[in-house]
């Protein structure tokens, strides 16, 4: 049997995976996904190098996208649109998948449509609250559509659309491996800007870097993206500290999946984007978080992910635009009252859902 997972959201379909090595290990797996992270950047993107050491199959696939900013790039990504299609269509006339599982975007699109041309059963997750349009013409193909939360039901068919809640990588909840050795005689911050990292992000903490390793340790993940080097500029800054201040600061392109759960567990206080799998995951794990939203995210998802967070007492929000300081100050308060944002996680309970994992897969192959 084989099922073809697709989509721009790596999380879920890590967990989903995980899940399938438990239960279905006759099941072939076949990635369709990005090679590399953009167009302009050619290091390999985070999701070949999972699926890769996972011995899985990876297809890279060229899709293009509609972009709301007119501009050069957005102007390639039109031209691209036929040429995923085509792409598209070569994938799924050789690999003929029993199944497809789409987990959302502009990727997934050309290969549910041909999914659904060639009569294969596609189901989609979306993981976030403000759906793409992408999604909700995936939903139309799609044979059932499960959702994250209960207030996007409205957006799709409602006779095939069920609230499952967001699949979690177990591997959050161990240690695996560690990528450091991290005595954590401090507070303990985690800094990540995604899986190609922030440079926005990356910007502000090199502002107040110092003020911050002074009172505490700091994990940042930069990510890998050549046009900015912030990775080689942090490493550069952290080789001009003073050695106890060095120690303290533990810097990465990425964490792997099996290196997350070290970093998980040593954390007190996450900072970063407040995307759906971020949101879910510091949620299981009740892990406070200083959001800072992507202001462009589609429909303000990222804006209305960290409001829930806040609005519950379990985060912060701070927009990047504002001043390094008031980041710095944010931290501050949030540490000194970490008991305070730990204890509020009950007001967040009914957005969390155990085993989706296993129930996606049972909805998947109940017919088998």
């Amino acid at each position: 049997m084989k099922l073809l997972i697709t989509g721009g959201h790596l999380a879920p379909a890590l967990a989903l995976i995980e899940e399938i090595k438990k239960i279905k290990k006759e099941v072939d797996i076949i990635f369709v996904g990005r090679k590399y992270p953009t167009d302009q950047e050619r290091t390999l993107s985070l999701e070949y190098k999972e699926i890769s050491k996972k011995n899985l199959t990876f297809i890279s696939l060229e899709a293009g996208r509609l972009t709301r900013v007119m501009s050069v790039s957005s102007l390639i990504g039109i031209l691209k649109i036929p040429i995923g299609f085509l792409q598209a269509f070569f994938i799924i006339n050789k690999y003929r998948p029993n199944y497809i599982m789409s987990f959302g975007g502009y990727l997934a699109l050309p290969i549910v449509f041909w999914g659904y041309i060639f009569r294969i059963p596609v189901f989609t997750h979306e993981q976030t609250i403000k759906p793409g349009l992408a999604n909700k013409f995936i939903g139309f193909f799609s044979k059932k559509i499960f959702v994250s939360f209960d207030e996007v039901k409205n957006n799709f068919p409602a006779n095939k659309t069920y609230v499952s809640g967001n699949p979690i990588k177990q591997s959050i909840f161990k240690i695996e491996k560690k990528p450091f050795e991290l005595k954590k005689n401090l507070p303990v911050i985690y800094i990540t800007g995604g899986s190609l990292g922030s440079h926005s992000i990356n910007e502000h903490i090199k502002k107040i870097i110092v003020k911050l390793l002074n009172c505490y340790i700091v994990i940042h993940q930069v990510g890998d993206t050549k046009e900015y080097h912030d990775y080689e500029d942090l490493l550069f800054l952290k080789n001009k500290l003073p050695k106890e201040l060095q120690v303290r600061y533990f810097l990465a392109k990425h964490f792997f999946d099996d290196q997350i759960g070290y970093i998980y567990d040593k954390a007190d206080l996450v900072i970063g984007r407040s995307g759906a799998n971020t949101f879910f995951e510091l949620l299981a794990l009740k892990k406070p978080a200083l959001f800072i939203p992507l202001p462009w995210s589609s429909g303000r998802e990222q804006q209305h992910h960290a409001e829930i967070f806040a609005k519950a007492g379990c985060g912060e929000i701070f927009h990047q635009i504002t001043p390094s300081e008031k980041l710095l100050r944010l931290i501050n308060q949030m540490i000194d009252g970490i008991d305070y944002y730990k204890n509020n996680f009950k007001n967040l309970s009914k957005f969390y859902k155990k085993n989706v994992s296993k129930y996606l897969l049972d909805e998947i192959f109940k017919q088998d």
